[in-house]
Protein backbone atom coordinates (compact mmCIF):
# COMPACT_ATOMS: atom_id res chain seq x y z
CA UNK A 1 0.00 0.00 0.00
CA UNK A 2 1.46 3.43 -0.96
CA UNK A 3 2.63 5.64 1.89
CA UNK A 4 0.22 8.46 2.65
CA UNK A 5 1.43 11.89 1.57
CA UNK A 6 -0.54 13.49 4.39
CA UNK A 7 1.76 12.26 7.12
CA UNK A 8 4.90 14.24 6.53
CA UNK A 9 7.53 15.42 8.99
CA UNK A 10 8.18 19.16 8.64
CA UNK A 11 11.52 20.24 10.10
CA UNK A 12 10.95 23.63 11.70
CA UNK A 13 14.67 24.43 11.42
CA UNK A 14 14.04 24.95 7.71
CA UNK A 15 11.32 27.54 8.25
CA UNK A 16 12.92 30.96 7.94
CA UNK A 17 9.80 33.12 8.04
CA UNK A 18 10.04 35.78 10.72
CA UNK A 19 7.73 35.21 13.68
CA UNK A 20 5.66 37.79 15.57
CA UNK A 21 8.05 37.33 18.49
CA UNK A 22 11.02 38.26 16.27
CA UNK A 23 9.23 41.37 14.99
CA UNK A 24 8.25 42.45 18.50
CA UNK A 25 11.84 42.02 19.65
CA UNK A 26 13.17 44.14 16.77
CA UNK A 27 10.56 46.81 17.54
CA UNK A 28 11.62 46.98 21.19
CA UNK A 29 15.33 46.86 20.33
CA UNK A 30 15.01 49.90 18.08
CA UNK A 31 13.04 51.85 20.68
CA UNK A 32 15.57 51.04 23.38
CA UNK A 33 18.61 51.82 21.20
CA UNK A 34 17.57 55.17 19.64
CA UNK A 35 17.85 57.29 22.84
CA UNK A 36 21.47 56.17 23.24
CA UNK A 37 22.61 57.89 20.04
CA UNK A 38 22.91 61.51 18.96
CA UNK A 39 21.98 60.97 15.31
CA UNK A 40 19.54 58.68 13.49
CA UNK A 41 20.07 58.30 9.74
CA UNK A 42 17.62 56.89 7.21
CA UNK A 43 19.75 55.04 4.67
CA UNK A 44 18.74 53.43 1.38
CA UNK A 45 20.66 50.41 0.12
CA UNK A 46 21.20 49.91 -3.59
CA UNK A 47 21.70 46.34 -4.84
CA UNK A 48 21.70 44.79 -1.37
CA UNK A 49 24.36 42.15 -0.68
CA UNK A 50 24.91 40.64 2.77
CA UNK A 51 28.69 40.44 2.33
CA UNK A 52 28.93 44.15 1.55
CA UNK A 53 26.59 45.31 4.33
CA UNK A 54 28.74 43.32 6.76
CA UNK A 55 31.75 45.36 5.60
CA UNK A 56 29.81 48.53 6.41
CA UNK A 57 28.87 47.18 9.84
CA UNK A 58 32.50 46.31 10.50
CA UNK A 59 33.67 49.83 9.64
CA UNK A 60 30.87 51.44 11.69
CA UNK A 61 31.34 49.08 14.63
CA UNK A 62 30.39 51.73 17.19
CA UNK A 63 27.06 52.35 15.44
CA UNK A 64 23.84 50.32 15.07
CA UNK A 65 22.29 49.45 11.73
CA UNK A 66 18.74 48.12 11.48
CA UNK A 67 17.38 46.66 8.25
CA UNK A 68 13.82 45.40 8.40
CA UNK A 69 10.23 46.09 7.49
CA UNK A 70 9.74 49.80 6.82
CA UNK A 71 6.40 49.87 8.61
CA UNK A 72 7.91 48.25 11.70
CA UNK A 73 10.79 50.73 11.85
CA UNK A 74 8.36 53.62 11.36
CA UNK A 75 6.18 52.42 14.22
CA UNK A 76 9.25 52.00 16.42
CA UNK A 77 10.17 55.67 15.91
CA UNK A 78 6.57 56.79 16.22
CA UNK A 79 4.36 57.93 13.36
CA UNK A 80 2.89 60.98 15.06
CA UNK A 81 4.27 63.60 17.48
CA UNK A 82 2.28 61.91 20.26
CA UNK A 83 3.77 58.48 19.48
CA UNK A 84 7.33 59.69 18.81
CA UNK A 85 9.92 58.33 21.22
CA UNK A 86 11.96 61.55 20.90
CA UNK A 87 11.08 65.08 19.83
CA UNK A 88 10.53 65.48 16.06
CA UNK A 89 11.95 62.06 15.22
CA UNK A 90 8.65 61.16 13.54
CA UNK A 91 9.70 63.58 10.77
CA UNK A 92 11.99 60.84 9.46
CA UNK A 93 8.99 58.75 8.42
CA UNK A 94 8.35 60.46 5.05
CA UNK A 95 11.83 59.33 4.01
CA UNK A 96 11.27 55.68 4.92
CA UNK A 97 10.10 53.97 1.76
CA UNK A 98 11.62 51.27 -0.41
CA UNK A 99 14.80 49.42 0.60
CA UNK A 100 15.81 51.50 3.62
CA UNK A 101 17.25 51.06 7.08
CA UNK A 102 18.20 53.01 10.19
CA UNK A 103 21.75 53.93 11.15
CA UNK A 104 22.21 55.05 14.76
CA UNK A 105 25.46 56.83 15.54
CA UNK A 106 27.30 59.24 17.81
CA UNK A 107 29.73 60.14 15.04
CA UNK A 108 29.55 63.57 13.44
CA UNK A 109 27.15 63.61 10.46
CA UNK A 110 29.88 64.95 8.15
CA UNK A 111 32.08 61.93 8.94
CA UNK A 112 29.23 59.47 8.34
CA UNK A 113 28.25 61.14 5.06
CA UNK A 114 31.86 61.14 3.91
CA UNK A 115 32.30 57.44 4.62
CA UNK A 116 29.01 56.30 3.08
CA UNK A 117 29.59 58.35 -0.08
CA UNK A 118 32.67 56.21 -0.71
CA UNK A 119 30.94 52.86 -0.14
CA UNK A 120 30.75 51.34 -3.62
CA UNK A 121 31.28 47.67 -4.45
CA UNK A 122 31.07 46.38 -8.02
CA UNK A 123 29.14 43.12 -8.23
CA UNK A 124 27.49 40.76 -10.67
CA UNK A 125 23.98 41.77 -11.69
CA UNK A 126 20.98 39.72 -10.63
CA UNK A 127 17.90 38.97 -12.72
CA UNK A 128 15.64 42.02 -12.82
CA UNK A 129 18.52 44.52 -12.74
CA UNK A 130 18.52 47.21 -15.43
CA UNK A 131 21.71 47.01 -17.50
CA UNK A 132 23.82 50.14 -17.02
CA UNK A 133 25.58 49.50 -20.34
CA UNK A 134 25.62 47.06 -23.23
CA UNK A 135 27.88 44.05 -23.57
CA UNK A 136 28.69 42.36 -26.88
CA UNK A 137 31.10 39.48 -27.47
CA UNK A 138 33.03 39.98 -30.73
CA UNK A 139 33.34 37.29 -33.39
CA UNK A 140 36.45 35.11 -33.44
CA UNK A 141 38.11 33.17 -30.66
CA UNK A 142 36.16 33.70 -27.45
CA UNK A 143 38.33 35.23 -24.75
CA UNK A 144 37.78 35.05 -20.99
CA UNK A 145 36.57 38.67 -20.71
CA UNK A 146 34.57 38.59 -23.96
CA UNK A 147 36.50 41.48 -25.51
CA UNK A 148 36.54 43.72 -22.44
CA UNK A 149 40.33 43.88 -22.65
CA UNK A 150 42.64 43.59 -25.72
CA UNK A 151 43.22 39.98 -26.85
CA UNK A 152 46.97 40.22 -26.19
CA UNK A 153 46.21 40.83 -22.51
CA UNK A 154 43.52 38.13 -22.29
CA UNK A 155 43.36 34.34 -22.39
CA UNK A 156 41.09 31.94 -24.26
CA UNK A 157 37.93 30.96 -22.43
CA UNK A 158 38.18 27.38 -21.13
CA UNK A 159 36.83 24.79 -23.54
CA UNK A 160 34.77 23.09 -20.82
CA UNK A 161 32.42 26.09 -20.75
CA UNK A 162 31.43 25.81 -24.42
CA UNK A 163 28.41 23.51 -23.85
CA UNK A 164 27.00 25.99 -21.32
CA UNK A 165 27.48 28.90 -23.74
CA UNK A 166 25.42 27.05 -26.36
CA UNK A 167 22.79 26.21 -23.75
CA UNK A 168 22.57 29.93 -22.94
CA UNK A 169 21.99 30.81 -26.59
CA UNK A 170 25.46 31.65 -27.94
CA UNK A 171 26.10 30.06 -31.38
CA UNK A 172 29.60 28.87 -30.52
CA UNK A 173 31.63 25.91 -31.82
CA UNK A 174 34.91 24.20 -31.03
CA UNK A 175 37.89 24.60 -33.36
CA UNK A 176 41.12 22.83 -32.42
CA UNK A 177 40.24 22.90 -28.74
CA UNK A 178 39.25 26.58 -28.66
CA UNK A 179 35.81 28.21 -28.55
CA UNK A 180 34.91 30.21 -31.65
CA UNK A 181 32.04 32.61 -32.32
CA UNK A 182 31.49 33.33 -36.02
CA UNK A 183 34.71 32.79 -37.97
CA UNK A 184 38.21 32.21 -36.64
CA UNK A 185 39.51 35.36 -38.35
CA UNK A 186 36.99 37.51 -36.50
CA UNK A 187 34.55 37.90 -39.38
CA UNK A 188 30.85 37.27 -38.96
CA UNK A 189 28.49 38.41 -36.26
CA UNK A 190 29.35 38.81 -32.62
CA UNK A 191 26.84 38.09 -29.89
CA UNK A 192 24.94 40.76 -27.97
CA UNK A 193 24.43 39.67 -24.38
CA UNK A 194 22.56 42.83 -23.39
CA UNK A 195 21.91 46.41 -24.38
CA UNK A 196 21.91 49.44 -22.12
CA UNK A 197 18.54 49.69 -20.41
CA UNK A 198 17.65 46.00 -20.74
CA UNK A 199 15.94 44.37 -17.78
CA UNK A 200 18.27 41.41 -17.37
CA UNK A 201 16.98 37.85 -17.17
CA UNK A 202 18.74 34.88 -15.56
CA UNK A 203 20.30 33.80 -18.87
CA UNK A 204 21.90 37.21 -19.43
CA UNK A 205 23.16 37.49 -15.84
CA UNK A 206 24.75 34.03 -16.11
CA UNK A 207 26.58 35.03 -19.30
CA UNK A 208 27.77 38.27 -17.71
CA UNK A 209 29.13 36.32 -14.76
CA UNK A 210 30.90 33.79 -17.01
CA UNK A 211 32.76 36.69 -18.62
CA UNK A 212 33.38 38.48 -15.28
CA UNK A 213 31.35 41.53 -16.29
CA UNK A 214 29.95 43.45 -13.31
CA UNK A 215 26.95 45.64 -14.13
CA UNK A 216 25.71 46.06 -10.57
CA UNK A 217 27.01 48.27 -7.80
CA UNK A 218 26.28 48.09 -4.09
CA UNK A 219 25.94 51.54 -2.56
CA UNK A 220 24.48 53.16 0.55
CA UNK A 221 22.73 56.54 0.29
CA UNK A 222 21.56 58.81 3.08
CA UNK A 223 17.99 60.07 2.74
CA UNK A 224 17.87 62.19 5.90
CA UNK A 225 19.04 62.28 9.49
CA UNK A 226 17.71 63.45 12.86
CA UNK A 227 19.90 65.16 15.48
CA UNK A 228 19.09 64.87 19.17
CA UNK A 229 20.67 68.17 20.24
CA UNK A 230 18.49 70.29 17.94
CA UNK A 231 15.58 67.93 17.34
CA UNK A 232 15.86 68.76 13.63
CA UNK A 233 15.73 66.54 10.56
CA UNK A 234 18.15 67.30 7.75
CA UNK A 235 17.24 66.06 4.27
CA UNK A 236 20.29 64.87 2.33
CA UNK A 237 18.95 62.94 -0.66
CA UNK A 238 15.21 63.23 -1.24
CA UNK A 239 13.44 60.01 -2.13
CA UNK A 240 11.12 59.79 -5.13
CA UNK A 241 8.40 62.38 -4.98
CA UNK A 242 10.11 64.61 -2.43
CA UNK A 243 11.31 68.12 -2.95
CA UNK A 244 14.79 69.57 -3.16
CA UNK A 245 17.32 69.53 -0.34
CA UNK A 246 16.17 71.35 2.74
CA UNK A 247 16.62 71.47 6.47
Amino acid sequence: MPKSKRNRVVHMTQVSKKTREHKDKLFETIREAVPNYQHVFVISVENMRNTHIQEVRKELNDCRIFLGKTTLMSRALGKTPEEAILENIEKLNPHMSGSVGLLLTNREPAAVLSYLSGVQFADFARAGTVASRGFEIPAGYVMSTGGEVPAEHDVHLGHTIEPELRRLGMPTRMVRGKIVLGEEDGSGDGYTVCKEGDVLDSRQTRLLKLFSVCLSEFAVHVRAYWTAASGEVTVVEPSAGEGAMEE
